[in-house]
């Protein structure tokens, strides 16, 4: 009789606990959704951050992967890419107007800016050296958050090096090919490259080659010739490389992350344009661009301060 009382007493205590778990699991729920939302204009930093990054992808010596690490958004997005089922919930409410701004940028806006990096080259691109150059100071904060070791700083040093010696030899490299399907894989390899491994730029690996101008009027025009085995490079890279590259920073943040920092620096260090600051006018003007350059990139740091993307 006692045990069968002590056996219903136990039930009800273990099914009260089970509710108890199932409502504070939906309560966790519920705030993690409330954390997840984002204001109209925090909504709209967002889509300008993704067009920045998507012209960073398509326009000359520009990386769309440093530009998302200089906005603190290069982590999350390589979760996602390499654990896609299990982060979805959580990265993808804030990420949508990234890949949003993303598309507007690289297939949109990259059309009307391209006209004026043609007609005014060397300001468009001093714009963007300041405002990656704005951002430095953040992404070494960043680097250091788990502490910096001896590693850190081989690591930024070799970095900066490699990519030194890979951007001036294929500077110096002018050897073009002829297009066709296996070489537009290989324009998907490099434009994805160029989002997961920050400091590819893919016109800088294509353009020795002679491959950057079809390849991105092709896309620029929707042609399927171009757009299915770009898309299939792309994919594919992104599916063997993503997990490799998230497990590098979750093992090796600091070593991995001052590594970055090196890349971004000789990245930009390569794309300065010498000749553009041989006279005073076009110096002056190369100059006020960088200097507003900087003020957007302070103003987005700003920003990133209060919208967390992980």
């Amino acid at each position: 009789m006692y045990g069968l009382i002590n056996m219903e007493i136990i039930t009800h205590t273990c099914s009260a606990i089970r509710r108890c778990a199932i409502q504070e699991r939906i309560y966790s729920q519920m705030n993690k959704k409330q954390d997840t939302k984002m204001s109209p204009v925090q909504f709209v930093f967002r889509i300008i951050q993704g067009a920045l990054i998507g012209l960073g992808a398509v326009l000359p010596g520009i990386s769309g992967g440093v530009l998302s690490v200089i906005f603190g958004i290069y982590k999350p997005i390589m979760e996602l890419l390499s654990h896609p089922f299990k982060n979805f919930r959580t990265h993808v409410p804030k990420l949508i107007p990234v890949f949003i701004g993303g598309v507007i940028g690289f297939l949109g806006v990259a059309n009307i800016l391209a006209y004026f990096l043609n007609k005014y080259p060397d300001p468009a691109v001093c714009l963007f050296i300041g405002l990656i150059g704005g951002m430095l100071p953040s992404l070494f904060r960043e680097a250091g958050e788990q502490g910096r070791t001896k590693g850190s700083w081989i690591s930024l040093v070799v970095c900066m090096c490699v990519i030194f010696a890979l951007l001036i030899g294929l500077d110096m490299t002018s050897y073009e090919v002829a297009p066709s399907f296996g070489w537009y894989l290989f324009c998907g390899f490099c434009l994805a490259l160029s989002v997961i491994a920050p400091g590819m730029s893919f016109s800088t690996l294509l353009m020795p080659l002679g491959l950057y101008t079809p390849f991105v009027e092709g896309i620029g025009h929707f042609d399927m010739a171009i757009l299915i085995p770009g898309g299939i490079g792309a994919v594919v890279t992104v599916i063997l490389l993503a997990k490799a590259i998230n497990a590098l920073f979750d093992n090796y943040y600091s070593i991995a992350f001052h590594g970055i920092v090196g890349i971004v620096i000789a990245a930009t260090v390569m794309i300065i344009p010498v000749s553009g600051f041989l006279s005073a006018g076009s110096a002056i003007v190369n100059i006020i661009c960088i200097v507003v350059g900087v003020v957007i990139a302070l103003a987005l740091d700003k920003f990133n301060s209060g919208v967390k993307v992980e």
